[in-house]
């Protein structure tokens, strides 16, 4: 199995759920702080690969950093908006899970389950 990748932050209750699912199903995982570690452009690149709908799929359009932007996001090119999101993490949703070519954001049990098929 590919070694997963455990995008989180310690407070946060969704990244906690995921930790804990994880953990009582034995799966091991290398996990990252977010905001002391966060993904590389490159790494980010991965996973916007990894998603159905781009950028909607990992940014958190409720947090309070997304609210306080001062850019319109819809004009920014893909590279500046990666670049972005690479040095401010806290626009990410949390957590994410990368397996292989599986993506996995917030807590989703049922997706959570998928990974034990």
């Amino acid at each position: 199995m590919a070694q997963i990748k455990f995008y989180t932050y310690p407070s946060c209750t969704s990244c906690r759920k995921a930790k804990a699912w994880l953990k009582e199903n034995g799966i091991e995982y290398e996990e990252r702080h977010l905001f002391k570690n966060p993904p590389t452009v490159e790494e980010l690149k991965e996973i916007v690969k990894r998603t159905m709908n781009g950028m909607d799929d990992i940014l958190s359009k409720r947090s309070q950093k997304y609210k306080e932007l001062d850019v319109n996001i819809e004009e920014l090119k893909m590279s500046e908006m990666l670049e972005m999101l690479s040095e401010e993490p806290r626009l990410l949703r949390r957590p994410i899970i990368v397996n292989g070519d599986h993506l996995i954001v917030g807590y989703n049990r049922e997706a959570l389950n998928d990974l034990l098929a």
